[in-house]
């Protein structure tokens, strides 16, 4: 399963335009690929690459995120940082602040689907009884918590959520 995963990324990595989705899909669906991590996560990176410099970001995201995941799992220090690199390039991006991953409060996540839609910071304000002050107080905090630096990543971040939970009642 290694060699065969080895030979389909690099398949797909010099196919077609069009025909690589479809390839990298197939190598990373190969049955036993998850024994190989390594390999695995070098899969999800040249794909991610692939989709970057085709312009499809958000797509782009999605393996990106998932080859980083997969370095830094297994200590790969250099690759991990060559994910992070290209999934910077697509706009998305860590805090160094030490906040990222933190959980947003209730308020916060309100605040950051309206931005989302592309309400500005008043409208906003006046949809949640609140001073556009506050709802801008309510994004600074956003940002570094979603890895974010701009409210152009905020409907991608917020669809990388983990589902919430459905709230228990007593």
């Amino acid at each position: 399963s290694r060699f065969a995963l080895s030979a389909a990324t690099v398949t797909a990595m010099t196919s077609a335009a069009e025909d690589m989705v479809r390839c990298f899909e197939e190598a990373l669906g190969l049955p036993g690929v998850e024994q190989w991590p390594f390999e695995v996560g070098r899969a999800h990176l040249a794909y991610g690459e692939r989709l970057r410099r085709q312009g499809l970001n958000r797509e782009a995201r999605v393996q990106l995120a998932a080859a980083r995941g997969c370095f830094e799992e297994l200590g790969a220090r250099s690759w991990e940082a060559r994910a992070a690199a290209e999934l910077r390039a697509t706009g998305m991006t860590r805090s160094g602040r030490g906040k990222a991953g933190e959980a947003l409060t209730p308020q916060e996540l309100e605040v950051a689907r309206l931005a989302a839609t592309g309400l500005s910071n008043p409208q906003i304000a006046s949809r949640l009884f609140l001073s556009p002050r506050t709802v801008s107080s309510h994004l600074y905090r956003v940002f570094p918590k979603l890895g974010i630096t701009s409210r152009a990543g905020l409907r991608d971040a917020l669809e990388a959520l983990p589902p919430e939970p459905p709230a228990t009642r007593l």
